[in-house]
């Protein structure tokens, strides 16, 4: 019993904060580029993250905090999800997921130790395009502190 309380204690350590990404799929498909196609907000801005629905989004997180990445698409039957996120893995290592009983992915990583200023791309899927499209601008986890 008190190996279980000691686990659930440490899992739920840190907070769970959602990434999310707005893509519109027409306009990435027509510049081949996700520059002014994709905008960025997380569940974070009252603890200090900055940059919501924006390219430039910046999440305050602390060791322990649960990250998940999510897509959502403008169009209604376009199709986008993350392909990757390329990110210094000594900080997160994030892991393509899915919803249980359905094929929608989303990405989810939890943070390993503090971070002062840590930047990150994301590689997005996108219609029916072969490969995929990375963020034209880095996107960043933030200490508290920074």
């Amino acid at each position: 019993m008190a190996t279980e309380t000691k686990a659930k204690t440490i899992e739920t350590k840190g907070k769970t904060i959602t990434i999310a990404s707005v893509i519109d799929v027409v306009g990435a498909l027509a510049t081949d580029s996700l520059s002014g196609e994709v905008y960025f907000m997380d569940t974070n801005k009252a603890n200090g993250s900055t940059g919501q629905g924006t390219k430039n989004l910046k999440t305050v997180v602390e060791k322990g905090d649960r990250l998940v990445w999510t897509v959502i698409f403008l169009e209604c039957e376009a199709y986008a999800a993350i392909d990757e996120i390329i990110i210094d893995k000594n900080y997160c290592e994030p892991e393509k997921k899915t919803y249980e009983g359905t094929d929608v992915s989303y990405w989810s990583g939890t943070v390993k130790k503090d971070v002062k200023f840590v930047p990150y791309t994301i590689k997005f899927k996108v219609g029916t395009r072969a490969e995929s499209i990375p963020t034209a601008s880095p996107l960043y986890l933030v200490g508290k502190d920074a």
